[in-house]
């Protein structure tokens, strides 16, 4: 089957575990958690939570990844592939993405940042892949969707991106059963456990209420030219009260 392969960029702490259940709650959808975790933790030896786990679940070869990602069989019309822009490194080969259809959840860093600090007191920007995220879309182009307008009007927010990428909204995509998945990484157990409680976008997000912590607002003014290099590509979700009947 020839199918539509979308490549969903996102940063961690952003929606992208949330946005990859509403993809999936889709008939004509299949979905791949993080393909390039694994090659990610073989290359930076990194000790990550299920570290060994997730070795063993994936390739750690960058480039068999991605050859499987843009040319393997799928089953279904469309493929959704959620990736986090941090497993990006400098040598994995960006040509081999030229297959796919780009798109690219963002959020206000200062949220971003304020939740991460939750399950890891030091984030880096390297822990972001904010860099890898501008790079991506410079290279490939997009549709850019914000954490904060898929909040505010998931159905809105979902119905400009599925137009944005030449795909029929789906109603499914706005409620899921709550639980765990089958094509969950290994690593569900130890990071998953909010989405696996959630039935739908909620409308609010985690640490969306708290103060970032002093010690993160020098780390805050590198992240923001990253996110403000994008913001100005975001889709405008359209107010459903303003739509035709």
């Amino acid at each position: 089957m020839d199918a539509r392969r979308i490549a969903m960029w996102s940063g961690p702490r952003n929606l992208s575990t949330a946005m990859m259940r509403s993809f999936e709650n889709r008939a004509d959808c299949s979905v791949v958690d993080e393909p390039l975790y694994a090659a990610y933790l073989a290359a930076t030896g990194l000790d990550h939570p299920g570290r060994d786990d997730v070795l063993a679940s994936q390739s750690t070869d960058p480039a068999v990844v991605l050859t499987e990602l843009a040319r393997g069989p799928v089953a279904t019309p469309l493929q959704y592939q959620k990736h986090m822009t941090h497993h990006l490194l400098d040598g994995v080969d960006r040509a081999a993405l030229g297959g796919l259809v780009h798109a690219f959840l963002v959020r206000d860093p200062e949220r971003v940042l304020t939740s991460y600090a939750k399950v890891r007191e030091e984030p880096t920007l390297s822990d972001l892949g904010l860099p890898q995220q501008v790079e991506l879309f410079e290279t490939f182009g997009g549709p850019v969707l914000d954490a904060a307008d898929v909040l505010a009007d998931p159905e809105a927010a979902l119905r400009a991106l599925c137009a944005a990428l030449g795909i029929g909204f789906d109603p499914a995509m706005l409620a899921w059963p709550a639980g765990p998945r089958d094509s969950d990484g290994v690593w569900a157990p130890h990071w998953y456990a909010g989405v696996e409680a959630s039935t739908g976008f909620g409308r609010s997000s985690p640490g969306s209420a708290d103060p970032l912590p002093t010690r993160l607002e020098p780390l805050l003014e590198r992240c923001r030219p990253y996110y403000d290099a994008l913001a100005p590509y975001r889709l405008r979700p359209s107010d459903p009260s303003q739509e035709p009947a």
